[in-house]
């Protein structure tokens, strides 16, 4: 009896048991359409979607195609095609302002560089781009699109193969660039511990990763994760990293693997050029006068075409197919939009003044008015508009605050003028840097003895003359860099002369700048000689003059 109701029993359970299994199949089977049917409603409102577009931006429609369409980078362009199109290309990164085509140039030497016939991208060499400020990093290696990843069966969507027991090598960018160049925007932006990856991957041309899952004996495990574990994933690519900040800023690693280029910011005539093209993309024209105010609020040709398409939608509502100057004010009050500030040289001498020179930024440089006030006091020395102080120290290390480099500077200007003789206890000097910029840097040590001296002496000094030079405590002046910049600066400036240092004399004749005569000079001695000696009249004229003066001549050029 008891046998028949354990029995019964088992029954019971073993058929309450397939019931519940039968429903739950049931069910599945019913939501198994109704399943399919959203997702052929969403697949389907995709494909909808996708049929829907708007007119491409105007700034899109304008990008560079081919270098013939890049404006105002011509030796930044020759340089970067030569190195990529070589039998060993280098990696490289590119230095400029924001706007001025660095990723379109990288694109265009790519695609030349598959032409040549002698570099080895291959025609389906990939292009892939990243910007560092964006990538996602996950410090647990959870994910790292950059370099590559391991997904192991920990993680949640690890599938069959993570049911297994098996992990699954997740390739990054830098073996999706394999064969061709990975291009990284504003590359000094990268997290460090990417950043060393990154450097490893460089040496090794190949991404190596590890799992405490993998199990090379295991036999549930494809061959190809096999592979992966064993022999690495290939990364044999060029890197060209963009960024707008300084080269000092980038880590000093990653500089040392690379070739360096300059893109300078763009001129007025770049300019005037990117505005007229994107108005002819859009079927308009631009008047002249328009133009001329366009380009004296533009920095760059990125917001050339911006103001442009926002004056062409002015132009369009009045119904017309011109851009008029009416057109152009109404984005310029619209945008809030500010005028370049463009410092030019001063009309007329005086004492104290003096045109100095510094390097605004990569590919940059600026002029400085220094204007110093003397009288007769008891020794006080005070000069504004620079940096007084300055820390170094990164993430947890020490910090230390030290005197600026402008503030050395200051310090070997009183000793200078000391050793010539020259008593500063019986003045009171004020040196300025007028302009609300902080200046730092010792370029501008020789310029501030010049200024003392003019204000002491009460000797005005040529006023088309612009300086840079470091100043030692003994008066000597000591080459610094950045006189491509300086003088493409100096030039815009409206200065016919650049005072430099002997030591900057193939900077001179290397920089390619036109339309100025370089003098190199050893000491502040000979400098002040020179600022005394204004350059002959046909010089200052000359549309094209280019050279550089001996520093012990009296006004004869050595030409190049």
């Amino acid at each position: 009896m008891l046998s028949n109701v354990i029995v019964f029993l088992q029954l019971l359970f073993s058929g309450a048991i397939a019931l519940c299994f039968f429903l739950q199949l049931r069910q599945s089977g019913a939501a198994k359409p109704q399943n399919t049917r959203n997702y052929q409603r969403e697949l389907d409102k995709l494909k909808a979607q996708r049929k829907i577009s708007l007119n491409l931006p105007l700034s899109e429609a304008i990008r560079p195609k081919n270098m013939d369409e890049i404006i105002g980078q011509e030796d930044g362009l020759k340089a970067l095609v030569a190195i990529l199109c070589s039998p060993n290309p280098q990696h490289v990164i590119i230095y400029g302002p924001p706007g001025v085509g660095k990723t379109c140039a990288a694109r265009a030497a790519l695609e030349a560089a598959k032409k040549s016939g002698v570099s080895p991208f291959r025609t389906d060499a990939p292009f892939v781009e990243v910007d560092a400020t964006t990538v996602r990093f996950d410090e647990r290696s959870i994910a790292d699109p950059l370099i590559g990843s391991v997904h192991d069966p920990i993680y949640q969507g690890a599938g069959a193969l993570g049911a297994a027991g098996v992990p699954q090598p997740k390739p990054g960018a830098v073996t999706r660039a394999h064969g061709g160049v990975l291009f990284i925007d504003e590359i000094g932006e990268l997290h460090p511990i990417q950043l060393n990856k990154l450097l490893k991957v460089l040496e090794d041309r190949v991404v190596m990763l590890d799992s405490a899952y993998y199990n090379p004996d295991d036999p549930a495990t494809p061959a190809y994760v096999h592979e992966v574990f064993s022999s690495g994933l290939p990364a044999d690519f060029r890197l060209i990293g963009a960024t707008t900040k300084p080269p000092e800023s980038i880590s000093p690693a990653i500089r040392s693997r690379c070739m360096e280029i300059f893109f300078e910011p763009l001129g007025d005539d770049s300019i005037r050029i990117i505005a007229k093209n994107a108005a002819k993309k859009a079927d308009m024209t631009i008047e002249k006068q328009a133009l001329s105010c366009l380009v004296s609020y533009c920095p760059g040709g990125r917001d050339s075409v911006n103001m442009v398409q926002s004056a062409i939608g002015f132009a369009m509502q009045s119904g017309r197919k011109q851009v008029e100057l009416s057109d152009i004010m109404s984005v310029i009050r619209s945008g809030n939009y500010s005028p370049k500030y463009e410092r030019r040289i001063r009309e007329r001498p005086a004492p104290g003044y003096v045109n100095a020179l510094a390097v605004a930024g990569p590919g940059a440089g600026a002029l400085l008015w220094v204007e110093t006030d003397a009288r007769c006091g008891g020794g006080k020395f005070k000069v504004t508009g620079i940096v007084e102080e300055e820390r170094i120290g990164e993430g947890g290390q020490r910090q230390l605050k030290r005197t600026s480099q402008a503030g050395c500077s200051v310090e070997n200007v009183k000793t200078a003028l000391s050793n010539m003789g020259i008593d500063l206890l019986e003045y009171d000097i004020h040196v300025d840097f007028p302009g609300g910029i902080p200046i730092d840097g010792p370029s501008a040590g020789i310029a501030m003895a010049l200024s003392c001296y003019s204000a002491i002496k009460e000797i005005p000094f040529d006023i088309k003359t612009a300086v840079t030079g470091e100043i030692s405590v003994l008066g000597e002046a000591l080459p610094v860099g950045g006189i491509r910049e300086k003088a493409l600066a100096a030039k815009k400036a409206g200065a016919k002369r650049m005072l430099i240092p002997l030591g900057n004399e193939r900077d001179a004749k290397d920089s390619g700048v036109e339309g100025i005569v370089f003098v190199p000079f050893p000491s502040l001695e000979k400098a002040i000689e020179l600022m005394q000696s204004p350059l002959p009249e046909h010089m200052q004229s000359a549309e094209k003059t280019e050279g550089v003066l001996s520093a012990s001549s009296k006004g004869d050029i050595a030409e190049n």
